[in-house]
């Protein structure tokens, strides 16, 4: 009885034995699991805290070089000032003897002269007033208003009176022509040359305008935020008075750093505008600028961050190529889908591709510019370009052979303009005379002028084809400030549009005449479906 009872007690601690082997087992797999998993953490956050300690050391170092550099600036500008100075008077004294002996110059005498004579007179009303009256001759002016203004006597304060009238708000009683802002942009950035020091080492990074003329400066900025805001933000105010806005602060210098998050919003909602990054830099947003190119490929305006990364020098770490191709990409998507909602309402002949034009012509500059040829083959865009310019005029003849080919003879029937439904013969509309009663063919000679009413449709000849060509402008040569001449559309719609815009179908007219005024045509009161796309170009 002993021996079984022992070896079941032996049985049993062996068991436990074995037990206890299999929990520190399992304690010890669970110990490695978790000293590997905290190894890894550990190795991870080691690795994060290194990149981010190179990448402090790589900011404390270009902080270091910016500082240095800003400092010996600062050197070279503290000893230089006696120099400019005397350099300021004696070109001071030289002005104000030759504008003492400088008469009004006649418009004859040419575009140079007039600005040279303008200037050493300090007429700036008649200043404004040339340059606005030349605005098609805006290349000339741009080359010669810089070298104009260096013989103002106050440059500052000459075009400050000179712009006045239009900026930051607009005085004029009557506002013709409405938009001078191109105007305002074109000198400020003109006079900037002739506000630099006059020490060719400092130049314009010190501009010299006198403290006077830098408060008023700062005046017109603050007045032109007031009525910005007044009228609901930046954001839609129009682009060239927010250029205009922009290039005044920094041409007198007066960029303010509590106002940094507003220029930021107009470089933003005006990036398009190729000074933008110019600007940009300028008004102290160079830290700012990775945040912007992100954001502007975010929008979906990847030209616009091509041109703001070579501004700012970021060409490498927002690399140009795939950028451009994806504009492209994109402007393709767009194109199809305008094209397939054309279709649907009946539009497919106007507008057509205008958009990857637009974004084909706009890419081929900006390779040019910035000279990618190498990396970015123009030939497949040139073809491109082409065969959409074919396709446009190929369809441009087929509209007009096929709203031309009914109108060979004269019509039997006079189809009603507003809603396609047949009227009365042209003879319907009879003459009465003031008892109401019909007068006879002696009589309605004699009493048309006094008694005749004629019916809306009976100013036009139906009988013969139409004088008119049938490519001619569908709306008023402006529509919403855009290019009267990309908004042509052919008279004649596609029949899906003439059947669905009708309750019944009517048989088809011998020829084919525009609604009235554009309405009851199915398309809200306008002859075109939707506002043709433009791609935003600024003048030149």
């Amino acid at each position: 009885m002993a021996a079984p009872a022992a070896e079941s007690a032996t049985s049993a601690a062996v068991r436990d034995g074995f037990a206890e082997l299999e929990r520190q087992q399992e304690l010890l797999a669970s110990c490695t699991r978790l000293y590997q998993q905290l190894t890894e953490h550990f190795n991870s956050l080691e690795r994060r805290l290194s990149a981010r300690s190179e990448t402090l050391r790589t900011k404390r170092r270009f902080l270091d070089v910016r500082t240095s550099r800003a400092l010996d600036s600062l050197r070279r500008r503290e000893l230089s000032i006696d120099g400019s100075v005397s350099l300021a008077l004696s070109q001071l004294d030289s002005l104000a003897k030759s504008a003492a002996g400088t008469g009004p110059a006649s418009d004859a005498a040419g575009i140079a002269e007039g600005l040279r004579s303008l200037c050493s007179s300090m007429d700036s009303a008649g200043f404004f007033t040339f340059v606005v009256a030349r605005r098609k001759e805006v290349d000339a002016l741009r080359t010669e208003l810089p070298d104009a203004l260096k013989r103002c006597v106050d440059p500052a304060r000459f075009v400050m009176d000179a712009v006045s009238e239009v900026f930051p708000v607009d005085k004029r009683a009557v506002r013709s022509p409405t938009d001078l802002a191109w105007a305002c942009v074109l000198i400020l950035e003109a006079v900037v040359p002739a506000l630099a020091d006059p020490d060719p080492e400092i130049g314009v990074a010190r501009p010299m305008v006198p403290q006077s003329a830098r408060e008023r400066a700062r005046g017109m900025a603050k007045e032109w935020k007031d009525a910005v805001e007044r009228k609901g933000g930046v954001e839609g105010a129009k682009p060239p008075d927010a250029h205009a806005f922009l290039q005044h602060v920094a041409t007198f210098a007066v960029a303010e750093k509590e106002d940094r998050e507003l220029y930021r919003r107009i470089v933003v909602s005006f990036s398009w505008r190729r000074q933008m990054p110019r600007l940009a830099l300028t008004l102290g947003l160079q830290d700012e600028m990775d945040d912007i190119i992100e954001e502007l490929i975010t929008k979906g305006q990847q030209l616009d961050a091509v041109n703001f990364a070579y501004e700012a020098g970021l060409q490498e770490k927002s690399p140009p190529i795939p950028l451009l191709k994806a504009y492209l990409e994109d402007s393709k998507k767009i194109s199809s889908n305008s094209d397939n909602l054309g279709t649907s309402i009946g539009q497919s002949g106007i507008n057509v591709n205008k958009k990857e034009q637009s974004a084909l012509r706009a890419v081929i500059k900006c390779v040019e510019d910035r000279k990618l040829e190498a990396e970015f083959p123009l030939e497949d865009l040139h073809n491109r370009l082409e065969e959409l310019e074919k396709a446009k005029t190929e369809k441009k003849k087929a509209a007009s052979s096929s709203s031309s080919g009914g109108s060979s003879g004269p019509a039997n029937k006079r189809i009603r303009a507003s809603n396609g439904g047949p009227m009365p013969p042209a003879k319907a509309g009879r003459l009465t005379d003031y008892t109401g009663t019909p007068s006879s063919p002696a009589t309605t000679t004699t009493t048309a002028a006094a008694t005749f009413v004629r019916s809306p449709s009976s100013h036009a000849s139906y009988g013969t084809a139409s004088p008119y060509s049938y490519d001619r402008l569908a709306a008023h040569p402006l529509y919403c400030g855009q290019n009267a001449l990309a908004m042509r559309e052919p008279y004649v719609y596609p029949p899906e549009v003439s059947n669905a815009g009708l309750g019944m179908s009517y048989p088809s007219p011998p020829m084919a005449y525009p609604a009235y005024g554009g309405y009851n045509n199915g398309l809200g009161g306008y002859s075109n479906a939707m506002a043709p796309a433009f791609h935003q170009a600024y003048y030149r």
